[in-house]
């Protein structure tokens, strides 16, 4: 069953920030981008040869860019701790 939205937010911008907002969409709906994006609930849908290609090709602005170093930079960060337990765990079972 879905969630029924109960609350509407309502926000002013400038033309010039309507569009940068639509261009940053990728032509998806905009308030299902904005929550995606705000509430950070997106999913997963682009591998890394997509995202290299994208950020090496010019497609996306340097915020945009910042955020793909940035959410690599989280993920690289849990892979870390998730060897580390990994690696502890064994030296638990070895004993």
């Amino acid at each position: 069953m879905a969630v029924k939205r109960t609350r509407f937010l309502g926000i002013r911008v400038t033309d010039g920030e309507y569009q940068q907002l639509l261009e940053r969409c990728n032509g998806r709906q905009l308030a299902v981008w904005m929550r995606e994006t705000c509430l950070d609930t997106r999913p997963a849908r682009n591998n890394l040869n997509q995202i290299a290609r994208k950020i090496n090709g010019g497609q996306w602005s340097g915020a945009d860019r910042v955020q793909v170093v940035a959410a690599l930079m989280a993920i690289d960060a849990e892979l870390e701790r998730l060897r580390h337990a990994v690696l502890e765990k064994g030296a638990d079972d070895d004993r």
